[in-house]
């Protein structure tokens, strides 16, 4: 039985406390602590950028109307390149367009959201697993299960955060997502956005807080459920289950989460840049939550199974989730490669604007994301003999989640805070709060219930995994 010691809850408790006073802090200082040293030089920098850009598009059209042999050609093509040149500078321009103004005081509000949508996934990502496990019936996962309950309960409190950010948003207390900004769709105020106005059925305040309620409830409903069944199970006569009805849900939970996961990142995270989309967004973002959940899950096992809680999981069980992080690290990466590509190989003005901005200021930052999230976890996993020793494991976590977490750091900072960005009191102090939660969250869980399962159908099978 898993023990919550006194010591734990203190420092998950002051964790929590830390990460929230610091929060404080960087939201009454508006944003401006380390984000203001270079916001001018940012800004000149972005006008000197997008001017060299649209120069040089426009000799580049020039030249290659020169090279043209037919006379009526030749001034049919230069306008062509020249108005192409326009429009991807003017797409570029617009996909910055209306955050300056609002660019600084986003920064808390976007930082906070950046802390919220990483652990959600960690939330999310493990209910997703848990979910898989009974809908495949799979056996070897059995004995761990607890644990994935543990963590998947930590679900509710990072979409309460979501929920809160939603609501202050259609308030008007923050700009975060600018299609929310007042007049944006209406035809005869001067912030009125055509593209924009376009997509006013699906983005709109009422649906857009329907629908995240609907993810809280639908989430942190199966979470709770499955976590129901799973207690109730024990309490059953031994050899009677509760198996096939959680197989049921969890394929029932399964189903809407194929859908919900990908509305909720278009919702979230995508409808900051309003006028880009993409029609992978859905899938790359599940991957980036899923490889942090099962980084998460693969920490906590191995540091249970030192402290002797869980002696019926052995190392062909700590293989197999390194063997998740490994693969699922590798999907990431395809995800990511095959959005980029295409949009850089096309070159659509409506398209790129999206990577011009990551390419700007944002560049060290995203490609440093890229070699923390594909080429350092593959580099130590990529043997059969890393799965199995911890200090390989604890690399390769570390390096998976400074990566995720600044993924979606570069995903949501650009469009909704511009150059204003920075790593200050709001950035860490979110994530210390939410870390104490996890922490606090998970071990509180752990200890509420026996870690091995009474009546579980698989759990003899569990035990004698690869033996």
């Amino acid at each position: 039985m898993f023990v919550f010691t006194k010591k734990a809850k203190l420092f998950a408790t002051a964790l929590t406390l830390v990460g929230l006073v610091m929060m404080v802090i960087g939201f009454n200082s508006g944003g401006h602590d380390e984000a203001t040293s270079h916001d001018a030089h940012a800004t000149e920098a972005h006008a000197d950028h997008a001017a060299a850009t649209h120069g040089e598009e426009v000799h580049a059209a020039a030249a290659h109307a020169e090279e043209s042999h037919a006379e009526e050609a030749h001034g049919e093509e230069a306008h062509a390149e020249e108005a192409h040149a326009a429009d991807a500078q003017a797409a570029h321009a617009e996909g910055h367009g209306g955050h300056e103004d609002h660019g600084a005081a986003n920064r808390p509000w976007a930082a906070l959201l950046v802390n919220t949508i990483f652990f959600l996934g960690i939330g999310i990502g493990t209910l997703f697993f848990l979910a898989i496990q009974y809908a495949a019936q799979a056996g070897w996962s059995a004995g761990i299960l607890r644990v994935m309950e543990a963590v998947a309960l930590y679900v509710g409190i990072p979409l309460l955060g979501m929920l809160f950010l939603v609501i202050t948003g259609t308030m008007g207390m923050h700009h975060v997502w600018h299609w929310m900004q007042d007049g944006i769709m209406d035809p005869t105020s001067a912030n009125y956005d055509s593209i924009i106005a376009g997509k006013e059925g699906y983005l709109n305040d009422g649906f857009f807080t329907l629908r995240t309620v609907a993810y809280l409830v639908i989430w942190a409903g199966a979470a709770y459920l499955l976590r129901r069944n799973s207690l109730k199970e024990d309490q059953l006569p031994e050899g009677q289950t509760m198996f096939f009805t959680q197989r049921k849900l969890a394929a029932t939970f399964i189903v809407l989460y194929a859908v919900t996961s990908s509305t909720s990142a278009w919702d979230w995270i995508m409808s900051i840049d309003t006028h880009w989309f993409s029609t992978l967004f859905g899938w790359y973002t599940f991957a980036g939550m899923f490889v942090t959940a099962l980084t998460v899950l693969n920490v906590l096992v191995m540091f249970l199974r030192v402290n002797n809680y869980l002696p019926w999981v052995n190392d062909n069980h700590q293989h197999d989730l390194g063997k998740f992080m490994f693969a699922f690290s590798v999907f990431w990466t395809y995800l990511w490669f095959s959005q980029y590509m295409l949009i850089w190989y096309s070159n659509i003005p409506e398209e790129v604007p999206y990577y011009m901005a990551r390419f700007g200021e944002f560049k060290p930052l995203f490609i440093t994301m890229v070699v923390l999230n594909f080429l350092m976890p593959v580099l130590v996993l990529m043997s059969r003999d890393s799965k199995r020793i911890m200090g390989f494991i604890m690399l390769a976590a570390v390096f998976v989640l400074a990566g995720h977490w600044m993924d979606h750091y570069i995903m949501i900072m650009p469009g909704s805070v511009g150059y204003h960005y920075g790593f200050g009191w709001v950035e860490i102090g979110g994530f210390l709060f939410y870390a104490g939660l996890l922490l606090y969250v998970v071990q509180r869980n752990l200890a509420a219930a026996p870690l091995r399962m009474k009546n579980h159908a698989l759990i003899h099978e569990s035990k004698l995994f690869h033996q």
